[in-house]
Parts: C-alpha cells; sequence; structure tokens
C-alpha cells in the first residue's frame, strides 16, 4: 500500500446495494386452473390472446408476444397487453408477469414495459404473483391469430420499429391450431406435431402414458407415433409427430380419444401398480425427455 494511501474501511449497510431473494420457481403457475394454457402460451403458441379474468375486476388482454418482445404495452386505443414471451426473467416467471401487469393497470395509452425489472427488490405492493391477481378457478379462452395484427386498433398502419418487430414476428408464425386446453396442433416446415401440456404430477402422468404404452394405445391412429416429452415450467409436455397431410381438425377426434384413455389409465393407478412390461415402457419414456425452464 503506497505511503498516505488510507485502507477502505468495510463496506456501510446503506451503501450495499439491495438483491432480489433469488429462488428459482419450477412450477411458476401452480395453482391457477389456466395452468397448462399459460405454459402453452408461453413456450410454443406463436400469436395467439386471451382475455385475463383479474381478481379485482380490471380488464388486460394476454399476449403471447407483443412488439419488441414487451413485457407490456397500452395500445393507442387505450386496450391494455401483457406479454408472455419475454426477452428477461427472474428466477420466478409468475412474480415478473404480476409485477408487469401491475405496471400496466397504471399505464397510459401509448405507454410500453420494454424490458420488466427482475434486479431491483420490488415494493411491497410488487410482490404480487399472478395468483395473487387473478382469479384462480378461472380458464383462458384463447383465441388464436394467423398474424400479429392484433398488435394494431383496427385500420392503424404500424410504423418505425413496430412496422419492423411485425414483420419479423409474422414471417416467423408456423400454423397453429388449438385441439383442447394445453394441446395444440402445429406445422413445422416439413412435419406436424401435437404437443399437449398436461396438468397431472410427472410421476403419474408417465405411469399412466406408460400403461398405455405397453397396451399400444399410446399412438393417435395411423399416420402419428409417440416422439417423447418435455418438461416446461413444472409439468410434462407429451409430442405426438403426426402426418402433415393431414389437417389439424383430423386429429381433434382422436386426441380426445386419447384423453379419455389416459383418464381411465390415470384412475386405474390406484388399483393395479404397474407390472414388469408398463415398467419397461415407463423407463424407455423416461429416456425420451428433455427439459425448457
Amino acid at each position: 500500500m503506497g505511503k498516505g494511501a488510507r485502507k477502505k474501511g468495510p463496506k456501510q449497510e446503506s451503501d450495499r446495494k439491495p438483491k432480489v431473494r433469488d429462488v428459482f420457481v419450477g412450477q411458476p403457475f401452480e395453482g391457477l386452473a389456466a395452468e397448462p394454457e399459460l405454459i402453452a402460451l408461453r413456450e410454443f403458441v406463436p400469436s395467439a390472446t386471451a382475455q385475463l379474468t383479474l381478481a379485482d375486476g380490471g380488464d388486460v388482454t394476454l399476449g403471447t408476444v407483443l412488439p419488441m418482445a414487451a413485457a407490456a404495452f397500452v395500445r393507442s386505443d387505450g386496450r391494455r397487453y401483457l406479454g408472455l414471451q419475454v426477452q428477461t426473467r427472474s428466477s420466478d416467471i409468475s412474480r415478473d408477469l404480476g409485477r408487469s401487469l401491475k405496471w400496466l393497470l397504471d399505464a397510459k395509452e401509448g405507454d410500453v414495459l420494454g424490458v420488466p425489472d427482475t434486479t431491483t427488490p420490488p415494493s411491497a405492493d410488487e410482490h404480487a404473483r399472478l395468483q395473487d391477481l387473478l382469479t384462480p378457478g378461472a380458464e383462458l379462452d384463447v383465441t388464436l391469430h394467423k398474424d400479429f395484427g392484433w398488435w394494431l386498433p383496427e385500420d392503424a398502419d404500424a410504423t418505425g420499429d413496430v412496422a419492423v418487430s411485425l414483420e419479423r414476428a409474422n414471417a416467423a408464425i408456423m400454423p397453429t391450431e388449438r385441439l383442447g386446453s394445453g394441446a395444440y396442433w402445429v406445422l413445422a416446415g416439413e412435419k406436424a406435431h401435437l404437443r399437449w401440456v398436461r396438468p397431472e404430477p410427472e410421476n403419474l402422468l408417465l405411469q399412466a402414458l406408460a400403461r398405455l404404452s405397453a397396451a399400444g394405445e399410446l399412438g393417435l391412429g395411423e399416420g402419428s407415433r409417440y416422439a417423447g416429452s418435455f418438461r416446461a415450467h413444472g409439468l410434462l409436455v407429451p409430442v405426438w409427430d403426426l402426418d402433415p397431410e393431414a389437417h389439424a381438425r383430423e386429429w381433434a377426434e382422436a386426441k380426445d380419444a386419447l384423453g379419455v384413455r389416459l383418464e381411465t389409465a390415470l384412475k386405474s393407478l390406484d388399483d393395479e401398480p404397474l407390472n414388469a412390461a408398463e415398467r419397461r415402457a415407463r423407463d424407455g419414456l423416461i429416456g425420451r425427455q428433455l427439459t425448457l425452464r
């Protein structure tokens, strides 16, 4: 230490930057009836909206992607939008969305929340999560869109950054159809898939899928095969490869019939544990899993 240099003392408590308690929440939408739908809209549905039922009666529209991947914005006609697919996130997506929603309720026409604040400690009223702000038992009435024209009021034209963002977003859309809660058909280039976010605990769902697999009842009929599954925000999402030449509606009846078989298999687990063949099938299913955080 040079002559005349003064050793710095310990940082005063008031000088330290407060930190956010960053504990990872693996199932951020737990407790909401719309949990499977929220996961689907956040992870793989391109362009969709749904009206949120707020506990205090507020009026907000949930959107998959907003202009420039914003967290929230108020359209020039006063309509309020909350974005699910954003560029940044903390360890608790529900808290992030709750914070953005609280901002949105006080915002004015034209206001945009580009990037949600996930680094500074939230104030007392910003600790709210979606579970605190929405009606827990409310389902989502989802509207799918073929483009992102809903970003703008009717007859309005996009300009500047919004026009560029709109063009890029529209170009990235893959044909998608909803086949039920959390269940979506998508045409991805030369392949078609069904992705189905299921609400059951992973272990029980895997056992039920294994029971169907061992019985040869896990498919959706000719032109389909079970491809595997991935985890997203605490729930399992089984995926089926489908004949791309068939339209989405041609799979709706088969998907519903599979749902009935799956419910029967889930109920049977209470009385009949998996046999040896079913356990082997379960091990095979586990080997084809991925995780999306």
